[in-house]
């Protein structure tokens, strides 16, 4: 009938086995998670010499769920777009780098100046309307 009635406590804790089977290994995932890490391959480098070059001019310069999931496959192991993105999203795994338009790594590059004066509002104020008054009508 059912297992608390057959097993007692014991009865009560989780079977092994239940549900659908991973289809890669956790050996695999590491590796996918890992390549997040790396550069990639169509990512400029600057090489000893002062050039700047690529592993693969071809590849991509940055890691998009397109190119990981088309790298893993050249590695071998088997899974989607989505299922990329499901294991980076389980391990809190970021694969896009954020990156603000107002910095560089430029030495000659001269950051924003300072703000506008502290007189000057940052915004319009918001027109209060009034109530009339008797001495408006």
């Amino acid at each position: 009938m059912h297992r608390f009635n057959r097993l007692g406590l014991d009865g009560l804790e989780d079977l092994g086995g239940q549900g659908r089977k991973r289809r890669i290994t956790e050996a695999e995932r590491s590796r996918v998670i890992g390549l997040v890490q790396q550069p990639p391959p169509g990512r400029l480098t600057v090489q000893a010499d002062g050039e700047l070059a690529a592993v693969d001019e071809a590849g991509p310069p940055q890691w998009t769920l397109d190119a990981l999931a088309a790298e893993t496959q050249r590695l071998g192991i088997e899974v989607g777009r989505s299922q990329v993105r499901r294991i980076l999203l389980a391990e809190g795994v970021r694969w896009r780098r954020t990156r603000s338009w107002a910095r560089s790594k430029d030495p000659d590059f001269e950051g924003k100046g300072p703000g506008s004066s502290s007189s000057t509002p940052a915004r319009p104020k918001a027109r209060q309307l009034s109530a009339p008054t008797s001495s408006d009508r």
